[in-house]
């Protein structure tokens, strides 16, 4: 089959989500040559410019999709409707990227992200939480119309989707709870751990205390700052550590801000923690890993789940991991994390106190860390698709593009 791979409008500064994608997009264009199937390239965005080395254009080609305008978006819509006498009146028109693929001989579409763009293809598409329904009281899944938004659009592309790749037991009960999906069309691809952490070069690199001025031992927390990132109970159990246990431990965060980090600092400076506390905003990848071995331990205690590419990162990288226990992390890091309930800071400050009193289990948390980091892939997950298109290709040749 010719597969259209949709490589969606995401920035750097995203985190996680870009991550994700452009690992998987840098597998398969390494991958691609041991499918029998070819594949196409549609960049609604940019890509990293490393990627365009690898390709081989006998296997794999690439393209760029501009998002409709308006009056595009609009006639594709009203001739959808199911209206009899509009029927008459305004024909029918696919979409822009149905128009394209169509032209391009293409079968079917791999959604790389959630972020999947209403067509009549078959395609594939992936979910990474469904937290609007979930806990619709943070304001970044519910706020200024975004549940709404959020849940129109998982309407209609579960419920249109060929195949939808969920990474946990827990993920995929969820699309079934929530939109009563056929469980056989939900298929369970583990979130696989960046390649960026696993092949990273070795060596701790010191210099990064210099480069941003901390300290060594600090507590390291890579998240953007939305309100579910639960910034604030970290503070708190910092604040715990301080009074109660007499352990001051610094605390680095990164992450771009997303509309909370004022408020973050001003419970930095409510609980008198300003001296432990350190901001450093958007890192490069490079430095990320650096952080990420001079660390004490990654403290990651989002309120989301049900999986997270940190603690992955932190694995491959030899950091011990405190994180969320929330549905889906035990499916996802094993025993290989301390695992905290993240509304409670006296739990997660006397998590981190017994971590930072036993040497030993730092030891060992490393070591499962290590282990549970190789065990899945971007290479193990870009296979697995081609598996998946292996197996739609008998139903897919039953009618022409």
């Amino acid at each position: 089959m010719n597969i259209g791979v949709f490589v969606a409008k995401i920035l750097p500064s995203t985190g996680g989500g870009y991550t994700f994608q452009d690992e998987l997009v840098r597998s398969l264009t390494k991958l691609a040559g041991t499918s029998r199937h070819k594949f196409t390239l549609l960049i609604n965005g940019e890509i990293h410019p490393d990627i365009y080395k690898t390709l081989d254009l006998n296997q794999i080609r690439y393209l760029y999709y501009q998002r409709p305008d308006l009056v595009d978006r609009l006639a594709t819509r009203v001739s959808t409707l199911n209206l009899p006498l509009l029927s008459r009146i305004v024909p029918k028109r696919l979409s822009k990227l149905d128009r394209m693929a169509r032209e391009l001989g293409i079968d079917l579409i791999w959604f790389v992200t959630p972020a999947s763009v209403e067509i009549d293809l078959p395609y594939i598409t992936v979910v990474w939480d469904l937290q609007h329904r979930l806990q619709p009281w943070f304001p970044e899944v519910s706020a200024k119309g975004i549940w709404h938004a959020r849940e129109r659009h998982y309407l209609w592309s579960l419920q249109r989707a060929s195949i939808i790749i969920a990474g946990t037991e827990v993920g995929k009960k969820e699309i079934e709870r929530f939109y009563q999906i056929p469980s056989e069309r939900i298929k369970i691809i583990p979130h696989p751990t960046p390649g960026y952490s696993l092949n990273a070069a070795p060596g701790d690199n010191r210099d990064i205390l210099n480069k941003y001025n901390i300290p060594p031992g600090y507590l390291f927390y890579p998240a953007q700052f939305w309100p579910h990132k639960n910034h604030a109970n970290l503070l708190i159990s910092v604040k715990i550590l301080k009074d109660d246990y007499k352990l001051v431990l610094p605390v680095v965060l990164v992450g771009s801000d997303k509309g909370n980090m004022d408020y973050i600092k001003s419970l930095v400076g409510e609980l008198n923690l300003s001296k432990q506390i350190y901001f450093l905003g958007f890192v490069p990848q490079v430095d990320l890993i650096s952080l990420y071995r001079n660390a004490f331990a990654l403290t990651y205690i989002t309120f989301f789940g049900p999986e997270n590419l940190p603690p992955l990162e932190a694995f491959a990288l030899g950091c011990p991991v405190v994180a969320s226990n929330v549905d889906g992390a035990e499916e996802q890091l094993g025993d290989a994390a301390l695992l905290v309930n993240p509304k409670k800071p006296e739990q997660i400050a006397s998590t981190i106190k017994y971590l930072y009193d036993n040497p030993d289990l730092q030891k060992v948390l490393i070591q499962r860390g290590l282990e549970r980091a190789s065990k899945w892939t971007n290479e193990d997950f870009v296979k697995k698709v081609f598996i998946l298109l292996d197996e739609l290709e008998p139903i897919r040749r039953c009618w022409e593009k």
